[in-house]
């Protein structure tokens, strides 16, 4: 035989091995996922979403204008009721205040010297003066009387008496002049100011004393700072929200829960709470009033569930968007596949089982469900049902089964 008829035959037997490969290969049936019926205890949820609320809460405002001079806390801090939380710039009150004791000091001084009668030199001239006057008086009453005695003996003439008298009258008046003088020092007038600029300045150093006290913003109620953002130098109207204030072992959850899923709800489920900024941490509580409306909220029409959450740790912080989970119901020992599984033929819920190399199409009656199994009837533990692939299946197909 010819080399060249004998490579002909070659080519072709190669090309019918090529043929009879593909052939086969194409009637090989396709691979479908699979996964077991398993009976195990499955709880109904409510998964979406919600977001933290203080239950109680107040807000630290500013009582008078300013700029923020110091900060002494930050948020997420522990304050206790009346703690300093910021100061307004006081250094104007202050120097008011400063000097309004001032002029008290002064105020009061001059009224103490009022009640002493006067200035104590001019005082102390006058009582010396009074004190002369007094002896001068007694000398001339002395002379007076001593005189009169020896006139009447004819031992003294009637101008020597006269001319004592005089005297004594001349100590009498000084003595007088000096006491008016003293009087006079302190006039009604003058203590009259004197107790005007004392009640002046004691206002002033009330106000400033208060514009003071003003000046620092403080705790209206002992808790956790869950909102504040202010910085130093930031400036302040009297009635600004400076920081939010909320007793955090305990929280609110306002949970929105779509409305086909509503009716599963109920006051006093249990509720999950998780979220995102701490992964693996969980807060629980219990469902605590029930939406009176349906409103929307985005493409979603959804009702507001009140959870009550306790948060020992006060980590849960208000304003932050958390996940829900709301267990609804539970069914133990219950026959459970993915919820992916469950597929719809002609209204009726089925899933396609694996009998041999075959699958057989199985209606089934649906229980309650997750967010990954649903709980089944008229199947049996162990059954292997056909999960979703891109490939269709259809009733009595050949396939080959593989269990991801």
């Amino acid at each position: 035989m010819k080399p060249r008829v004998i490579l002909l035959l070659l080519i072709l037997a190669a090309a019918g091995a090529v043929v009879w490969s593909l052939a086969s290969w194409k009637n090989q049936p396709p691979e479908i996922p699979f996964a077991k019926v398993a009976r195990e205890t499955i709880v109904s949820s409510v998964s979406t979403n919600g977001k933290v609320e203080p239950i109680e809460w107040a807000i630290a405002r500013a009582e008078r204008s300013g700029p923020v001079d110091a900060i002494h806390i930050e948020r997420g801090k522990l304050v206790s009721q009346d703690a300093a939380l910021v100061e307004i710039d006081a250094s104007e009150a202050k120097a008011e205040l400063a000097s309004a004791e001032a002029r008290m000091e002064q105020a009061r001084a001059e009224l103490s010297m009022f009640d002493k009668g006067g200035r104590a030199t001019d005082l102390a001239d006058i009582s010396s003066g009074i004190d002369k006057a007094k002896l001068d008086l007694d000398a001339a009453q002395r002379d007076v009387d001593q005189l009169t005695r020896l006139e009447a003996k004819q031992a003294a003439t009637r101008v020597e008496v006269n001319a004592a008298r005089q005297r004594a009258d001349a100590a009498q008046l000084q003595i007088h002049a000096l006491e008016q003088k003293r009087t006079a020092l302190v006039g009604a007038s003058d203590r009259s100011s004197a107790t005007a600029r004392l009640h002046d300045a004691e206002s002033a150093a009330k106000l400033a004393g208060q514009r003071i006290r003003q000046s620092i913003v403080r705790a209206p109620i002992a808790g956790v700072v869950y909102q504040f953002d202010l910085k130093r130098g930031a400036y302040l109207t009297a009635g600004d929200a400076v920081a939010s204030i909320g007793k955090l072992e305990r929280v609110r959850v306002n949970v929105f829960v779509d409305e086909p899923d509503l009716g599963r709800v109920k006051v006093g489920l249990p509720v999950a709470i998780t979220w995102d900024a701490l992964p693996g941490r969980s807060w629980s509580g219990v469902v605590d009033k029930l939406p009176t409306q349906v409103e929307a909220q985005g493409t979603r029409q959804v009702g507001q569930v009140i959870c009550t959450i306790e948060n020992p740790d006060r980590d849960l912080l208000p304003g932050t968007n958390v996940t829900a989970e709301i267990r609804a119901e539970s069914v133990p020992n219950a026959l459970t596949v993915p919820r992916e599984a469950i597929r719809r033929e002609l209204g009726q819920a089925g899933v396609f089982v694996l009998t041999g190399d075959h699958v057989a199409w199985k209606k089934i009656t649906q229980g309650i469900g997750n967010t990954t199994r649903a709980q089944v009837e008229g199947l049996n533990e162990g059954d292997s049902i056909a999960l979703p692939t891109e490939k269709p299946i259809k009733e009595g197909m050949a396939v080959k089964a593989v269990y991801p």
